[in-house]
């Protein structure tokens, strides 16, 4: 059973203004087909655990289904010419700013983050789209020298084939949007598996790819639990490479899964991220960097920089900084205008961050704000934002992600403490270091085991730069020059110079 696609403004209305939330059904996108299936699953807006919308569940079929029209519609797109593929993606650039605010509006309701980080997303998320717009008119081949005088050597670089991405919950269109901008500038097609907390986003962006002139097949859309469809999709034959964004846990059954056949894959995994202030920092600049490396998203951010490493000179003095600006920070509706934080996804997520708190009170670790320094909304899934100063580098809260609105301080002494702590740590995601001596936070970086390192500078991934980790937090890169090769084969074709 399938119904057919709607004009966007009306999709987005049926999610963001329906008054019954019971009517709102999103179907899964298989080829040309909006399919309907014969079980459901609901999404909760988190900041008030009312149901928000209800999602066709595909089965092992569907996901067959969806892998077989991504290898049919791949025949054909891999042979539209760089041009044409760079202009649809301007188009589906200039489609997602038309409708910035409706989808921000949705973000909000499913995901639980205010909506000026939700606006923020979607011209974020948008800005990539734009980026590998270009890119694919700068994909280029080489004809390079051989040792012989008539032989010629040609390389080509041709998309890999057909992709399955699964995204996750905290960023559902920016992570989305990192792995299908730069495939369908390479050429691939994808078959996608967002998360099933937060699908609605994702399935919005692929309408307005359809839209936007995408042929019927290259981005198919899947949701479900993500161990139901994870196997058929990961263990697919005909899957050419995985890009998968989530936990660790899970990122090693999809590497097992890449195994059998041998496919590319990627990973973006997690993180335990150090931010490092310095004796010569200013103090309300340090302070309003720490504060947006951790509670931004209601710390739920795979580059959190969690692990907070402060001069003993100056850490009074942060401390006390960051102790009032947690005091001042808004957290309720995300949908007012007003509000700074919201609310955790869901309610699994919660239980997980406040069963990280029931730790560290059996730890006895030392708290200068948490739920007991103020009052949390009535409704949703809150957590309030919390510090502990002075933390074993033994505690399971400095060694662990927990995912949530939970900062842990520890003093060092200099330099060379705190790289060795910062460095001490099976994730190597990102870094932070704040100074006031700008050449000597470079250099403090270059120490540092971590994909990228921020000093001075708002912790921002920029499209252009790579992202990705060292040791636990994952394998290759998205973003840039580096996420697009990611999505295309290097062919060498060696023969007789021809006249």
């Amino acid at each position: 059973m399938s119904r057919s696609a709607l004009p966007i403004s009306d999709f987005l209305k049926r999610y963001v203004n329906s008054e019954t939330s019971s009517d709102v059904f999103v179907p899964a996108l298989i080829g040309t087909e909006h399919r309907e299936t014969g079980t459901t699953f609901n999404v909760t807006n988190p900041a008030t655990g009312e149901q928000l919308a209800r999602v066709a569940e595909v089965s092992a079929d569907d996901t067959r289904d969806a892998v077989a029209a991504a290898e049919i519609a791949g025949n054909a797109w891999k042979k539209v010419p760089v041009k044409e593929r760079s202009a649809l993606l301007r188009r589906w650039f200039d489609l997602v700013l038309a409708h910035r605010e409706d989808l921000a509006q949705l973000m909000t309701l499913e995901q639980g983050k205010p909506m000026a980080e939700s606006r923020g997303e979607v011209t974020y998320g948008a800005s990539f789209i734009e980026f590998f717009a270009e890119e694919a008119k700068r994909m280029a081949g080489e004809t390079l020298p051989s040792h012989g005088a008539d032989k010629r050597l040609m390389v080509l670089r041709e998309p890999i084939g057909v992709v399955a991405a699964i995204t996750p919950w905290n960023f559902p269109l920016v992570t989305s949007v990192w792995k299908v901008a730069p495939a369908l500038a390479a050429g691939c097609t994808l078959v996608i598996k967002p998360s099933e907390v937060t699908p609605l986003p994702e399935q919005v962006m692929a309408e307005i790819a359809l839209e936007a002139g995408l042929p019927a097949g290259v981005f198919n859309l899947l949701h479900g639990d993500g161990e139901a469809i994870g196997a058929p999709l990961t263990r697919h034959p005909r899957i050419d490479k995985i890009s998968f964004t989530g936990s660790n846990v899970v990122g090693e059954k999809v590497m097992q899964a890449a195994a059998c056949g041998t496919r590319g894959v990627s990973l973006e995994l997690g993180g335990k991220s150090p931010i490092i202030v310095l004796d010569d920092a200013d103090i309300e600049e340090a302070a309003d960097w720490v504060m947006a490396g951790i509670y931004f998203n209601a710390g739920q951010i795979c580059s959190a920089t969690s692990r907070l490493l402060v001069h003993e000179a100056i850490a009074d003095e942060l401390h006390a900084a960051l102790a009032s600006r947690i005091d001042a920070l808004v957290l309720g509706d995300p949908l007012d205008a007003a509000t700074q934080m919201g609310p955790m996804t869901s309610a699994r997520q919660r239980d997980t961050v406040l069963s990280y708190l029931n730790v560290a009170r059996e730890e006895g670790l030392t708290v200068l704000r948490d739920g007991t320094h103020r009052s949390l909304p009535n409704k949703g899934y809150f957590v309030a934002p919390t510090l502990y100063t002075d933390v074993p580098v033994t505690s399971r809260l400095w060694r662990e992600e927990i995912f949530g609105p939970v900062l842990c301080s520890r003093r060092v002494a200099d330099e060379a403490e705190a790289i060795r702590l910062a460095n001490d740590c099976d994730f190597g995601l990102v870094a932070t270091v704040v100074s006031g001596n700008a050449k000597r936070a470079q250099q403090l970086g270059r120490r540092l085991r971590a994909g990228v390192v921020w000093y001075n500078s708002e912790q921002l991934p920029l499209v252009q730069a790579s992202w990705g980790g060292f040791k636990r937090s994952g394998i290759g890169r998205e973003l840039g020059p580096w996420g697009l090769a990611g999505y295309l084969e290097v062919k060498h074709i060696i023969g007789p110079v021809l006249d």
